[in-house]
């Protein structure tokens, strides 16, 4: 009987696209070139696709032979031997999908790509380039004078800017969602697995090798969440005609990980964020919420904490905390026709049942449960009634919903207006937020895998008996959310979200034993470290939604910002403007032609011919819905039954719909994330390994002398860090290369490339010309000019850095140990008579030691030859016996395991 769940690895990862006049043949095989698929793409239909997909899974030998087969019969002339038949088009990692405009298709491939994160051993890549190709042959291409310019907007969405995907890792559902697939009961995934045997000649189907045996495992794979899925509209045209390893599913918004080292322990800290792809566009000309409860700027952010040092999902640890942005759920917009830089805020439609809401909540609690908690950042004061519109709008709407919830389940609404407490010099911002996270953290909870260790139930903290959250024999869950929105849901809300995030990260590493109080402090290395992440997250949304960078970061709002942050913030608010005055119009039409939101037609208004895009993300406005929804039972009648669990992950039925569940045979590479992380069928350089390369604690963060403690948990000044030390123009390029590794874009080649390009997304590194980057510290830097000043701090006194100074005289006390420390590495190393008498000679206070061991060649004192136990003898022996050609003979299991490997590897 299978004993675990695993997810499912897809088998296509490396693709060759061979080109012949009638046909395309894309070959894809899984990264050890062990199983190999085929997909025939038919060029002579002008605007049709012709996808073929066998469905065999080939070895290398017969894709070999299909190649050549291939080759020959599409020769111009029988038996010619000069030219060929097949040729090489391009290689790939991976299909983003298909699209047409007015003419045939185009195929759209991942041509580079660059591993961002690793979760459990599941590698999350990065598009770094991709190709599109147009299919018809040019002798059936139909031409059409506009294919151009839709092709040119369709690219304007640049695919090697902030796209995820992973080839095992499902990165549109949570980690709590995953792993719960992974934990059903095994009943369950019996009565939903398919047959996975191929219809093809097995030689050891005698030998009681298939997958039915004890050794089985059930591999599972989950459909994806269709609202974070960026790709959705470009597969559906062959999602139901191909195999599913073909379809690979990507997300925009954010990825980034680092490494904090807690005293040799490695645990990798990663902040993943899927924007909605779903009433999606730019900053004034996506408002509100469409007639589907679909917000526009919606982001789902996922904080995830695992011990680096298990890489499974099974036996290692693992945490993560959920919350959410977006605009406020109302029918509202703003008019950049004038020019203005705050235009002025209108609603559109008088909502007062509060239908869009309704639907909105309606998502969340499905997605995420009870309770929905909304921290509203908008403004409440103002001499002219701006945001407060928002405000009231939003509290008449959650005011009337929470009228038909039950108690338990009623969304929690926090005003806070952010902008005002700023202004003030008596109020700190971050810690009323702080007050505020804790709060949120409690209701919610985190998720965790594993249950409470034993030193909480022994000394628990008095927060830690108040968590919130569903307890479950395997540990904890999260149920319910938090919705952070201001205005634009850039600044005020991503300060917002760091203060609440690091309050779960608190909590997290108390749930895994790594800390003895849920409590962390600013100026520690892990919440720099923490800060670095969210501010790359936060200029990456900032970039992708509002056109600039943050303008308000976290040193803004706790007051330690540099001067030179003022003149910054002034530029990134003047390029804010500029990309909402003058490109966002261009970039919103690309989005809506790259979701699919809008599909060119012969004989209708183009893209660029019409007025508004309004009519596009309502469906409303074009024809009448056939069903509406109570203005009282405004919910999903399952949801509710279930709360405060999320519907989404309750084993039910539907749920159970949404499953791909096989049967595999405990060592198929499809599901031995071992092998597909080590990939022992390839040499690695450790230039490339991902773990070495990705931001740490130990490098950026570890103190620069002996004696302060080294934990990332110890408040220490900046100028005690290693990373503060970086005074000259290399040192902070450095710097800036490695703090890049984690960001969202490829490393820049030089400082000059940093400040000249405004489209990275960590580009906020560009001040590094007088100062060291502005997420960390301000640190006041040597005078370059000042050659005496710079050696005094380039050369660290002797008992800073060594913890004593050598000039001085020895005591009696460290005279004494040192010459115990000679006499002990004379004898180890045998030194003549005369040089033992020299030593015997030495001050009574030399511990005088007697070797007792039997080995005449051993040079050890006091120490017994240690016992060797019977199986380790045997192992010996039989080791000393295979040198001298005395084979042992293979037990049953090693013969299991070697014909497996033989059949997976050759055949």
């Amino acid at each position: 009987m299978p004993t675990a769940a695993a997810p499912i690895i897809s088998s296509v990862q490396k693709l060759v696209l061979y080109e012949t006049r009638a046909r395309y043949f894309l070959v894809g095989s899984n990264h050890a070139k062990t199983k190999y698929r085929v997909l025939k793409i038919d060029r002579t239909e002008p605007k049709d696709l012709v996808v073929i997909d066998d469905r065999h899974v080939y070895t290398q030998q017969e894709v070999r032979e299909l190649l050549g087969r291939l080759d020959l019969g599409n020769r111009t002339k029988m038996g010619q031997k000069g030219s060929s038949g097949l040729f090489q088009a391009v290689t790939a990692c991976g299909v983003v999908g298909f699209v047409r405009f007015l003419e045939g298709y185009y195929i759209v491939l991942i041509t580079k790509s660059r591993k961002m994160a690793d979760i459990g051993g599941h590698a999350i890549y990065k598009i770094e380039d991709t190709n599109m190709i147009y299919i018809p042959n040019d002798s059936v291409r139909i031409t059409h004078p506009d294919e151009a310019r839709y092709l040119r907007i369709f690219q304007n969405v640049d695919l090697s800017s902030n796209f995820y995907f992973s080839y095992s890792y499902d990165l549109s559902h949570s980690l709590q969602y995953n792993l719960t697939v992974l934990r059903m009961p095994l009943e369950m995934l019996k009565s939903e697995t398919t047959q996975t045997r191929q219809e093809s000649f097995d030689i050891f189907e005698d030998e009681g090798l298939i997958t039915q045996g004890k050794s089985g495992v059930f591999g599972v794979c989950s459909e994806p969440y269709m609202k974070y899925v960026w790709n959705g509209q470009l597969l559906d045209t062959v999602k139901n005609t191909v195999h599913r390893d073909w379809l690979l599913y990507i997300i925009h918004g954010f990825c980034g990980q680092s490494k904090l080292l807690i005293y040799g322990r490695p645990v990798y800290v990663t902040l993943i964020a899927r924007r909605s792809s779903r009433f999606a566009g730019t900053r004034f000309l996506k408002r509100g919420a469409n007639c589907e409860g679909d917000v526009a700027n919606e982001v789902e952010t996922e904080q995830i904490l695992c011990d680096a040092s298990v890489l499974s999902f099974t036996a290692g640890s693992y945490s993560s905390y959920v919350q959410v942005r977006g605009s406020v759920p109302l029918y509202w917009s703003q008019d950049i026709s004038t020019m203005m830089p705050k235009p002025p805020i209108t609603l559109d439609q008088a909502d007062p049942f509060a239908h869009v809401a309704a639907l909105h909540f309606d998502q969340m609690l499905q997605r995420f449960g009870s309770p929905i908690i909304i921290l509203n950042l908008v403004k409440e004061r103002e001499k002219r009634k701006h945001e407060r519109i928002l405000s009231e709008e939003l509290v008449a709407a959650v005011t009337y919903l929470n009228q038909f919830l039950p108690p338990e389940h009623t969304i929690v609404y926090i005003p806070w207006d952010m902008a005002k407490y700023t202004k003030s010099k008596l109020c700190n911002v971050l810690d009323r937020l702080s007050v505020i996270a804790e709060s949120v953290v409690k209701k919610t909870g985190f998720f965790v895998n594993r249950p409470d260790s034993y030193c909480s139930i022994l000394r628990p903290d008095e927060k830690w008996n108040e968590l919130g959250g569903c307890v479950i024999p395997t540990g904890r869950l999260q149920t319910g959310i938090l919705r952070t929105n201001c205005v634009d849901c850039l600044d005020r809300t991503n300060t917002a979200q760091f203060m609440v995030g690091k309050c779960a990260l608190a909590y997290q590493l108390y749930s895994l034993g790594l800390i003895d109080k849920p409590n962390l402090q600013f100026d520690t290395d892990a919440v720099r470290l923490f800060e670095e992440l969210y501010e790359d997250h936060g200029d990456t949304l900032s970039l992708q939604y509002g056109g600039s960078q943050l303008v308000h970061r976290v040193k803004t709002y706790r007051k330690i910002a540099p001067w030179t942050q003022h003149s910054k913030d002034i530029m990134q608010t003047l390029s804010r403007y500029y990309s909402n005055a003058f490109s966002d119009a261009d970039r919103q039409d690309s989005i809506n032609l790259f979701l699919g939101v809008f599909h060119p037609t012969e004989g209708k208004p183009h893209l660029w011919e019409l007025p508004t895009d309004f009519y596009l993300h309502h469906k409303n406005t074009m024809k009448l819905l056939p069903t509406r929804r109570s203005y009282t039972y405004w919910w999903t009648p399952e949801v509710i039954k279930h709360l405060p669990l999320p519907y989404d992950e309750v084993i039910c039925a539907a749920n159970l719909k949404k499953l791909v569940v096989k049967k595999f045979h405990r060592y198929e590479e499809e599901i031995d994330i071992h092998n597909e992380f080590f990939r022992p069928y390839e040499l690695s350089s450790f230039d490339d390994t991902f773990c070495l390369a990705m931001t740490s604690s130990a490098r950026d963060g570890m103190p620069k002398t002996v004696g302060i403690d080294p934990s990332p948990f110890t408040v220490r000044k900046p100028d005690e860090t290693g990373k503060s030390v970086l005074g000259n123009k290399s040192n902070r390029e450095e710097a800036v290369l490695q703090r890049k590794t984690a960001a969202s874009a490829p490393p820049p080649p030089s400082e000059e490339a940093v400040s000249s390009s405004s489209e990275d997304d960590s580009g906020t590194d560009r001040e590094e010309e007088g100062s060291v980057s502005q997420r960390s510290t301000p640190v006041k830097m040597t005078d370059a000019g000042d050659g005496a000043k710079v050696t005094e701090n380039m050369v660290q006194p002797m008992k800073e850095v060594y913890g004593i100074n050598l000039s001085d005289g020895l005591s009696e006390e460290d005279y004494s140990i040192y010459s115990r420390f000679v006499q002990l590495g004379q004898s180890q190393h045998k030194q003549d008579r005369s040089s033992q008498q020299l030593c015997s000679r030495c001050s009574d206070g030399v511990i005088k030691l007697t070797p007792i061991s039997a080995f005449s060649q051993d040079n050890i004192y006091e120490v017994q030859p240690p016992r060797v136990d019977r199986k380790s003898t045997e192992i010996f022996q039989a080791h000393i016996q295979a040198s001298q050609g005395i084979m042992q003979p293979l037990g049953k299991e090693d013969t299991c395991m070697y014909r497996e490997y033989i059949r997976n590897r050759y055949l």
